[in-house]
């Protein structure tokens, strides 16, 4: 082999990483029954070369596992929080304990500070229609004022539905925001156009198909349609790039076109749905993953695009309010472990990433429908309960437990909930209808899982008090 070819060999391997490292993240959310602890996360990421991590919250624990890692970090203020950060001296005290405390030589490498999370969903009925831009303005004044507003910025995660065309004109350069929300969006982008702060959008095609049983399948993803969205001579074959540049149209609208845009979430479920599963997540992100190593941007944004997947793990308490898919983001299994080959440098190598390493599981042990059992009056209610406090979600039209009969959902839900209660023996009871097994009793692609072993708070204290009457005891003798 020349050495010419060799330095290119290399060279070419350094603009992949190059590639990955700087224009992909993920989103890490922690909704979920059995956590995976957050040094293990930490080093997932770290082993897959993923250097950006968007959080929903500014967690202790989650901070303290990534302190050291060099991973940039996008905290969250809750919505729930937006109102108390209308007060400056509580915004102030909030940059304090979860920005600046961690802004040292080894701390945590601190982005962007995310000010609610889509607080404008018409879902919302307007309940943070006038705590949000306060929020977002203390916040960011609180970052200058602390000496940090140069390297941090304050941003607000918007779901797409603040903007859109008109019927008339569907088109995205006809893009505009919501007219009833047009001051206070006008008031944001001003705001972090002032401030050199990106306009943070979460983009989703998958509920474009969710939504609309009539949406073009093919527009969704990024292999081409057979009839393009024309647009003043431009051809859009998917619906990101069409959504992405109605954005840019509406930010052109207000004076402020030329915006940094981050995409704050976008992904594609892969249980929960009938467009919920892995050929289509596969479809997806090897349509997706190219585009941005490539940096090929959209027909008005062309180039660089910083995004963050939705998401790196299932989630397994998530509200289901907005459809059952809402537990089955994750690029990785609630235990960390890869759901399908995914090249995150946009190469297409099929091949799997590297899950989450000494994860500590429960014993082999599920909850099933006992084969004996007789009276079934019951046995209605007593799934309802189970599916009440845990996941149940496979088990709905299209999904993947679908298929299994009437006894194999009952057993579903049982062991669901069983593995939720971290295999108590009294949570494999149900009325008499349960038994314990330690037979996989998982049926073609409905997976009976085996829950995370985990040390709840509870459990911790006991183990403290524990070794601390054992030391009282023998200082006494």
């Amino acid at each position: 082999m020349s050495r010419s070819i060799v330095v290119i060999g290399l060279w070419w391997c350094l603009v992949v990483l190059v590639l990955r490292a700087e224009g992909l993240g993920v989103n890490w959310g922690t909704m979920a029954n059995h956590k995976l602890p957050p040094k293990t996360v930490v080093q997932l990421l770290k082993d897959n070369g993923i250097t950006k991590v968007k959080l929903f919250d500014a967690d202790q624990s989650t901070m303290s596992a990534l302190a050291g890692s060099g991973i940039e970090v996008m905290i969250a203020i809750p919505n729930a929080e937006l109102s108390a950060m209308n007060n400056y001296n509580r915004a102030k005290e909030w940059v304090r304990r979860n920005v600046t405390r961690y802004n040292f030589q080894g701390g945590v490498t601190i982005k962007y500070v995310a000010v609610g999370n889509e607080p404008f969903l018409t879902s919302y009925n307007n309940s943070f229609l006038n705590t949000t831009f306060p929020a977002l303005a203390n916040i960011q004044n609180a970052l200058n004022e602390a000496g940090v507003g140069d390297s941090i910025k304050a941003t607000v995660p918007l779901n797409a539905d603040v903007y859109g065309s008109p019927e008339s004109n569907p088109v995205p350069s006809a893009g505009r925001f919501r007219p009833d929300i047009l001051p206070q969006m006008t008031q944001i982008v001003q705001f972090l156009g002032k401030n050199k702060a990106p306009f943070t959008i979460n983009i989703y095609p998958f509920l474009s198909l969710y939504a609309n049983e009539h949406f073009p399948v093919d527009y969704a993803f990024f292999d081409g349609v057979s009839n393009p969205i024309a647009d003043n001579g431009i051809q859009y074959t998917n619906v990101f790039d069409a959504n992405f540049d109605t954005l840019v149209s509406s930010l052109r609208a207000v004076g402020l076109g030329d915006m940094e845009i981050i995409v704050g979430e976008v992904g594609w479920p892969t249980d929960g749905d009938r467009n919920a599963n892995i050929n289509y997540a596969l479809r997806f992100y090897r349509g997706l993953l190219p585009r941005l190593a490539g940096n090929k941007g959209t027909p008005l944004r062309p180039g660089y695009i910083e995004v963050y997947l939705f998401g790196l793990l299932d989630e397994d308490i998530k509200s289901v309010a907005p459809g059952n898919f809402e537990r089955h983001w994750g690029i990785f299994k609630y235990d960390g472990q890869p759901k399908f080959p995914m090249d995150l440098s946009g190469q297409l190598q099929d091949k799997y990433l590297i899950g989450a390493q000494d994860v500590n599981y429960l014993p082999k042990r599920w909850c099933m429908l006992k084969p004996d059992a007789k009276d079934f009056t019951k046995l209605g209610e007593n799934i309802n309960f189970a599916c009440t406090f845990a996941d149940c979600t496979p088990l709905g039209y299209g999904s993947s437990c679908n298929t299994v009969d009437a006894n194999g959902n009952a057993s579903y839900a049982f062991n669901m909930y069983f593995q939720a209660q971290g295999q108590k023996d009294t949570a494999c009871g149900f009325q008499g209808l349960a038994m314990v097994t330690d037979q996989n009793i998982s049926q073609g692609n409905c997976n009976f899982m085996i829950q995370i072993a985990t040390t709840s708070s509870s459990t911790r204290f006991a183990q403290f008090f524990g070794a601390t009457l054992f030391l009282l005891f023998f200082s006494l003798l």
